[in-house]
């Protein structure tokens, strides 16, 4: 999924973004607080790791501005404060999760997919859809209980869709959360992923349907009634 981690420390900022770049999540790094706040306003992401001690507006300014905006993006804190009264206050401010420094990257991870899947309305990393199943911690899909080969970007393309079902998907929304935001995809970039995406699907449950000019919608088949 689209993650934007807002961390001033380059070494550190950099080491969490490759790994959750390997892993296959679109991850952008922005080092200063108000720039951060200003990407923010008008771009929509799936989470964000927010440092505390930043330069232009510290990590809890940028969460209340955040919430006061009604933007309900997961946010996990990444601090050297372990007061509880910090905690507390981090919480009560909006933070749905924090994470003490240093951290084990193993850690990371699991708070990072606990997140993306509460915000996806998931209670476990392996979730169902009609005959698909998804395994969020391998990255494996499986359709009638037959792994299926499927890369990253198709990966997070399903989740996408699957996350969203029954609603539609301008090709805009679905370049913003699966693309980065130093790449550059191609006018039909969209069209060749769902292609391929579609290919994939052709025994599961899930339908992607195209709207001319508008977007796309995907729906899981429902299960067929007994004569």
């Amino acid at each position: 999924m689209r993650i934007l981690v807002v961390e001033d420390t380059q070494v550190l900022g950099q080491a969490i973004c490759e790994r959750l770049t390997s892993l296959g999540h679109g991850v952008d790094l922005i080092g200063d607080g108000k720039r951060a706040d200003e990407l923010l306003k008008y771009q929509s992401v799936d989470l964000i790791l927010l440092d505390l001690n930043l330069p232009g507006l510290s990590g809890l300014q940028l969460l209340q501005k955040l919430r006061q905006r009604d933007d309900d993006t997961p946010v996990l804190i990444l601090t050297a404060r372990d007061k509880i009264e910090d905690r507390i206050r981090l919480l009560d401010e909006g933070a749905d999760d924090y994470l003490t420094k240093p951290f084990d990257f193993g850690e990371l991870e699991a708070r990072c997919r606990a997140l993306l899947r509460r915000k996806q309305g998931y209670a476990a990393n392996t979730t169902e859809h009609g005959n698909i199943t998804v395994n969020r911690d391998s990255r494996q899909i499986f359709i009638e209980g037959e792994l299926t080969a499927i890369t990253n970007r198709e990966f997070r393309l399903l989740e996408i869709f699957l996350g969203h079902l029954g609603r539609v998907l301008s090709k805009d929304e679905i370049t913003d959360h699966l693309f980065n935001f130093n790449e550059t995809p191609s006018p039909n970039a969209i069209e060749l992923y769902v292609g391929r995406l579609r290919k994939k699907m052709i025994k599961g449950d899930l339908t992607i349907n195209t709207l001319r000019g508008i977007g796309y919608v995907a729906e899981i088949a429902k299960p067929s009634k007994p004569q």
